[in-house]
C-alpha cells in the first residue's frame, strides 16, 4: 500500500496549489479519501473528505470556499486544489485513504509566505 503526496511548496499569500496523491496497492475506487494536515507544534487536522464514488464531499470550515477535494478514481488519485491560500494553511498536508483500515501517505509540505 502506498499513499504518495506531490504539489507542495512555497507560495505567497493570495496563490493557489493543487496537491496530488497518487495511490497503489488497494482499491482506490472503495475508500474514502481525505487530506488532513499538521502545522508545526499543532495537532493533525482534518482538511476535506469526498466519498468513494466522489459524489460527495465535506471540509473544515476554514476551508470551505477555498478549498476543493476531487479524485479520479481511473487514476487511482485524489487532489486538493488550494485557492486564497492564508499564512495560517502553512502545515504539512497528508493523504488517507479509509475503509475498515486506513492509510498515510509521508505528506507534503505547504508554506504560505510573503
Amino acid at each position: 500500500v502506498q499513499l504518495v503526496e506531490s504539489g507542495g511548496g512555497l507560495v505567497q499569500p493570495g496563490g493557489s496549489l493543487r496537491l496530488s496523491c497518487a495511490a497503489s496497492g488497494f482499491t482506490f475506487s472503495s475508500y474514502v479519501m481525505r487530506w488532513f494536515r499538521q502545522a508545526p507544534g499543532k495537532g493533525r487536522e482534518l482538511v476535506a473528505a469526498i466519498n468513494s464514488a466522489g459524489s460527495s464531499t465535506n471540509y473544515a470550515d476554514s476551508m470551505k470556499g477555498r478549498f476543493t477535494i476531487s479524485r479520479d478514481n481511473a487514476k487511482n488519485t485524489v487532489y486538493l486544489q488550494m485557492n486564497n491560500l492564508k499564512p495560517e494553511d502553512t502545515a504539512v498536508y497528508y493523504c488517507n485513504a479509509l475503509r475498515v483500515a486506513d492509510y498515510w501517505g509521508q505528506g507534503t509540505q505547504v508554506t504560505v509566505s510573503s
